[in-house]
């Protein structure tokens, strides 16, 4: 009797334990399953000219009703105040671009020069002073992170409305600057001699910081919000314990969203901290719009005219609007290439040379899968050659965000044109890009020097299909 009673007991606990097996597989497979589904819901291996505008799958009629209504809000040109088209009025006085998709084609990365081969609306002129270390200045790093210029402001405006002067332009120039690879290939990188002309609003300030910023994709804009804080901070090595002469670090923001420093994300020297912020700010100093972030038109006390121009309403991107605008770049499809053997191959040279230590490769998200952003959003020390001389918060003048690689080989297909690259769109390849890397990056760009030119070859070709 006992031995009939220990076998059914013998029977139900192998029985439970296959019931758990079966169920913890099942949670494992679902789980698994759940990520590729999201992951194919965000991101397309399709190189396609209009990927950037597409939406991610499976929205439901009110939110692709909301997305629909940001990109409206992101295409279309704003027009000057006030106007019967009061959705879209407000427009300067100050404006580099009558709208975003203008600095932005489709969605991807800015252009250098117009079709008049003169300096395109996407590269513009951030401006600022050096510090004076008095409390006033201190106040104002606290909070914006940089001084600005007194008579032009933040950034200078190349367009304006009738009856305001607009502040400048911006002329683009180089010089030729050749390097000698080892094997003895040569290459010539092009240095900037960016400048600034026709200034409308008297001198340059005498301590005065220009620093020339080109447009970048936004490609994953969305995506870099599911990347948890934890994540980016774990890759931080301010003092360089392992000794790998790689130093990253967090740039700690002010927020005019929450009121409260927060890490920095966006923007070539991780700056701002959210995507929405980033929206505002680019709303104010590119098409002069105010937002209840950025309440301020962006004319300083010496510009009479911009200051006494007609305004129709206290704010010209409400907050319904700036939300739908967000909404709509952080619900945009995202490219990531196909994982082939020429990708694998040309991942093992990357890493092989160090370029990853800075550029990795890949997040996992807080919904589950993988993104490949090819960045850590940090800032590094790029070396004395690509200094713009600009503190941003804890960014100094040599240190930039490590630039996000994906998205780059939609730009082709939809400019029909490589890419400019680096903050100031100076190398024209993926080549000279990394010929002008120094300081923290300075052995990796040795390493790249050293490889045979077929290992050279490959690795761009495998940075060209990002």
């Amino acid at each position: 009797m006992m031995l009939q009673i220990q076998k059914k007991l013998n029977y139900k606990n192998n029985t439970l334990k296959r019931i758990i097996l079966l169920n913890s597989l099942v949670a494992i497979f679902c789980t698994g399953l759940f990520a590729f589904n999201v992951q194919d819901k965000y991101i397309s291996n399709t190189k396609n000219s209009k990927l950037l505008l597409k939406p991610i799958n499976d929205l439901n009629d009110e939110e692709y009703d909301k997305f629909m209504l940001g990109r409206s809000f992101f295409t279309v040109p704003w027009v000057k105040a006030p106007s019967i088209t009061t959705a879209r009025d407000g427009l300067g006085p100050l404006f580099n671009a009558n709208s975003c998709i203008s600095c932005h084609p489709n969605n991807g990365r800015g252009l250098l020069f117009s079709s008049e081969n003169i300096a395109s609306r996407a590269i513009v002129a951030r401006l600022s002073i050096t510090s004076d270390n008095s409390l006033e200045h201190k106040e104002v790093l606290n909070k914006k992170g940089y001084i600005p210029e007194p008579v032009y402001g933040n950034q200078l405006a190349i367009n304006s409305i009738f009856g305001v002067d607009f502040e400048g332009k911006v002329n683009i120039d180089f010089e030729e600057k050749e390097i000698l690879f080892p094997d003895g290939e040569k290459q010539i990188l092009l240095k900037p001699k960016y400048s600034l002309k026709e200034l409308n609003y008297g001198d340059f300030h005498k301590n005065g910081i220009v620093s020339y910023r080109i447009a970048q994709t936004l490609n994953g804009m969305g995506l870099i919000d599911l990347i948890s804080d934890e994540d980016i901070i774990a890759n931080e090595d301010i003092d360089d314990k392992n000794g790998d002469g790689i130093s990253g670090k967090a740039n700690w923001v002010y927020s005019n969203i929450t009121k409260k420093i927060e890490l920095g994300k966006y923007t070539w020297k991780a700056s701002v901290a959210f995507l929405k912020e980033q929206v505002a700010f680019a709303a104010s100093n590119d098409i002069g719009l105010t937002t209840t972030i950025f309440q301020d038109e962006n004319c300083t006390k010496f510009q009479k005219t911009c200051n006494e121009a007609p305004k129709a309403k206290d704010i010209d991107l409400p907050d319904n609007r700036l939300d739908a605008i967000t909404y709509y770049l952080k619900n945009i499809k995202s490219y990531s290439p196909v994982k082939t053997k020429e990708y694998k191959d040309g991942f093992t040279l990357f890493e092989s040379i160090s370029c990853s230590k800075c550029h990795i490769s890949s997040f996992k998200t807080n919904l589950g899968f993988e993104i490949y952003p090819f960045s850590d959003f940090l800032l590094h020390d790029m070396g004395e050659e690509l200094s713009d001389g600009r503190v941003e918060f804890l960014a100094n003048e040599r240190e930039w965000r490590t630039a996000p690689l994906w998205g780059l080989a939609l730009h082709e297909k939809i400019n029909k044109e490589k890419p400019r690259l680096l903050h100031d769109g100076r190398a024209r390849s993926f080549q000279e890009a990394i010929l002008w890397h120094g300081g923290e990056a300075e052995n990796a760009k040795k390493a790249y020097m050293n490889l045979p030119k077929e290992q050279r070859e490959k690795l761009i070709k495998f940075l060209e299909e990002l």
